[in-house]
């Protein structure tokens, strides 16, 4: 039972972390820089962690630039007012992810304009429906040996679709239910002061309050732990930290 549990805890703060740190806080925003070396040690981690779940950056850097500019709109590729439920809302967003991979759907030029990493080979390879059936098997494996009873096998579909179960929490808890620290004229949320569970993503009011800002956590008593790390990866020089205006109180 403990290797399922360390295992389940294992993967999904590391899956979280690098969605947090490459996807989010670099792919979209770009709020460190890095040397070649360490970007595709980063892109390649995010692949492995991520596993069968694997959002490719690229098409998840345009999407989430998109939910910037059109944050709560029609437009908003993944805001929770305008369908019925989570799924619904998921269902929208993957459709337009796909679209941007296969170029059924060209971004507009304003969400291509600034960097994007891209890794043609591994985004090929790691979104693969053959790669993304083998991790799902090695999962299933894990478990076989290690669960002590078919109980646990109910974790198996977190572990399938990790990334895109912690991607729709965020955007439907994050916009729907919490408090808000500004006026960012959305519905934008903090779910929770505290940010644990999930590395500080849901601290959506303050994220879209100051985008760039790789610090999510605003007051003396919400706590951000992926940018305590990033803290760290600067302070050792493995990445360098972008420094933001601060914003005038006007």
């Amino acid at each position: 039972m403990l290797a399922i549990i360390l295992f389940f805890l294992g993967h999904w703060f590391l899956s979280l972390f690098f969605h947090s740190f490459f996807l989010h806080r670099f792919a979209s925003h770009k709020m460190y820089t890095t040397s070649k070396g360490w970007e595709r040690t980063f892109y390649f981690t995010t692949w492995l962690v991520q596993g069968s779940s694997f959002l490719v950056p690229r098409a998840y850097g345009v999407m989430h630039r998109m939910h910037h500019t059109y944050s709560d709109t029609e437009k908003d590729p993944h805001s929770p007012h305008f369908f019925r439920d989570v799924y619904q809302m998921m269902h929208h967003t993957i459709t337009i992810f796909r679209g941007f991979l296969t170029g059924k759907n060209l971004p507009e030029q304003q969400f291509i304009e600034e960097y994007l990493p891209v890794w043609d080979k591994l985004d090929k390879f790691g979104h693969h429906i053959i790669t993304r059936l083998l991790f799902g098997a090695a999962y299933t494996t894990f478990y076989i040996y290690f669960a002590p009873n078919y109980w646990w096998f109910l974790l198996l579909p977190i572990h399938f679709m990790m990334g895109p179960i912690q991607g729709a929490i965020v955007n439907w808890c994050g916009h729907k239910y919490g408090y808000s620290n500004f006026d960012n004229g959305d519905h934008s949320k903090n779910t929770t002061p505290f940010g644990i569970l999930l590395m500080g993503e849901l601290f959506q009011n303050n994220h879209h309050y100051a985008k760039d800002d790789a610090n999510f956590a605003k007051k003396w008593y919400e706590f951000d732990l992926t940018y305590q790390i990033m803290r760290g990866l600067n302070f050792v020089r493995v990445i360098k930290l972008i420094p933001i205006p601060v914003k005038s109180k006007e």
